[in-house]
Parts: C-alpha cells; sequence; structure tokens
C-alpha cells in the first residue's frame, strides 16, 4: 500500500525522450486519477535532459522536503561522447555545427586533458539548459537567438573515468558534485585537446547512496498504482457494503 500523502520515494529509471518534468506529471496524474488525490506534492531531485536516461528521484507528500537533501549529494554519469565535432546544444539534440580531424590526437593527450577536470572546476552551464535568467529558461533564449551571460561556477569533479577502445567514441564515467553539466564537461575537454566534442549518449546510474539498479520503470510504477488505487477502492466498497 502506498502513502502518497504521508510520502513516498520512488526511484525511476528515466526512459529517453522523457523530461524529468513528463516523469512527474505522469505520476501526479496517476495518483490524482486512481487514487482521488486532488492536491498533491509531486517533485524530483534532479533533472535530466530528455536525451539521458538512469536514475530519477521522485519524492511526494511529506517526503518533497526531502528533495534538496537529495539533490545535493553526489551523482555518477556513464556515457559516450565523439571527438572531433560540436553542436550548439552540446549534445544530439542538435546537428553539428563544426568538425575536426581526431588523426593527431593520442591517449596521452587525452589523458593529460582529463586530469585537469579533477577536482574543483569552474564551469560555464551550456546555454540550452534549463537554468532561469530573469525569469526565463536560459534555453528559451538561445532558441529565439538572444545573448545571453551565463557565468560560470564551481563544481567539483571526483573521478573521470575514460575508455578509448572504440575513438573517436569515448566512453566515460563521471563522479561529480550537484550543479555539474556532463555537456560542458563533454564540450571542454574537446576544447582543452584544440579539438571539438559533443555528448552521444548519458545516463545516471548513482545519486548518493541511491543506485538505478534498484530504480523501476515508470511503466512499471505507473501499473502498480492503477493496481494499488483499484484495491483501495474494492477494500472501500467492501467495508460501506458490511456497515
Amino acid at each position: 500500500m502506498f502513502h502518497f500523502e504521508e510520502g513516498e520515494v520512488f526511484l525511476i529509471d528515466k526512459p529517453l525522450d522523457w523530461t524529468s518534468f513528463d516523469a512527474v506529471n505522469l505520476i501526479r496524474s496517476v495518483i490524482k486519477r486512481y487514487h482521488g488525490i486532488r492536491k498533491l506534492k509531486v517533485g524530483h531531485a534532479g533533472t535530466l535532459d530528455p536525451l539521458a536516461t538512469g536514475l530519477l528521484i521522485i519524492c511526494t507528500g511529506r517526503m518533497t522536503k526531502k528533495i534538496d537533501t537529495f539533490q545535493a549529494q553526489e551523482k555518477v554519469y556513464t556515457g559516450t561522447m565523439l571527438l572531433g565535432q560540436t553542436t550548439p546544444t552540446f549534445d544530439m539534440e542538435s546537428e553539428a555545427d563544426a568538425s575536426y580531424p581526431t588523426d593527431d590526437i593520442t591517449i596521452e593527450m587525452m589523458e593529460e586533458a582529463r586530469k585537469t577536470f579533477i577536482g574543483d572546476i569552474m564551469q560555464r552551464p551550456p546555454k540550452f539548459s534549463a537554468i532561469k535568467i530573469n525569469g526565463k529558461r536560459a534555453f528559451d533564449y538561445a532558441r529565439s537567438d538572444e545573448e545571453i551571460a551565463l557565468k560560470e561556477r564551481l563544481v567539483h569533479i571526483e573521478d573521470f573515468k575514460l575508455d578509448y577502445t572504440n575513438f573517436p567514441k569515448v566512453d566515460f564515467e563521471v563522479k561529480c558534485s550537484k550543479g555539474t553539466y556532463i555537456r560542458s564537461l563533454v564540450n571542454d575537454f574537446g576544447k582543452k585537446l584544440n579539438n571539438g566534442a559533443c555528448l552521444i549518449s548519458l545516463r545516471r546510474t548513482m545519486i548518493g547512496d541511491f543506485s538505478v539498479m534498484d530504480a523501476r520503470k515508470l511503466e512499471e510504477l505507473k501499473k502498480e498504482i492503477i493496481e494499488s488505487g483499484t484495491e483501495h477502492r474494492e477494500e472501500l466498497t467492501t467495508n460501506c457494503s458490511e456497515v
């Protein structure tokens, strides 16, 4: 039995092409429809881009007070970048805007570049991001070709591992602080090599001690909520008939 108002913490494996808000809205609407709870706080602890998959924490009711605590924890991401190409969004959501030869890039060069990103670093968020500037999302400015000044901010990269087996595609694993943009990390890595790089795929595997291995598929959770709502109504009907 779920206790949505007292508070639930759901670990979701967010599917590709879904926004974090899409997932929250689905859970909220299913709870509202099948459990009759009209006003319920539902929120997520850390946005994932539509082209990213993996761990998304969704909280309901009183557990939404824990969202800031969850967001502040370290996160682990795995993914793949492509060297020799850049895009305006730093990922595959937009077409390539520049290409570079990669023949001269060596493993030694990439290792030297990788080391410079470990520890405290200053990072500028992508202009195609959900950061608010004067009440407006950065991506709204970017889509209308308005120039915006996104300030650099301090983030911490605890670990940055690279696998060069499929070069110029490079697989990675990053352990980082709250507020780190992996798209920016990939773009900056390309710049460090006097080249270019964009993100091909991204998956969040950990938030603090929470693992995607323990997460539900969104459709599975939806089915559980619907079934529990049906059982709840049947129980109420039975109890009323016995009075």
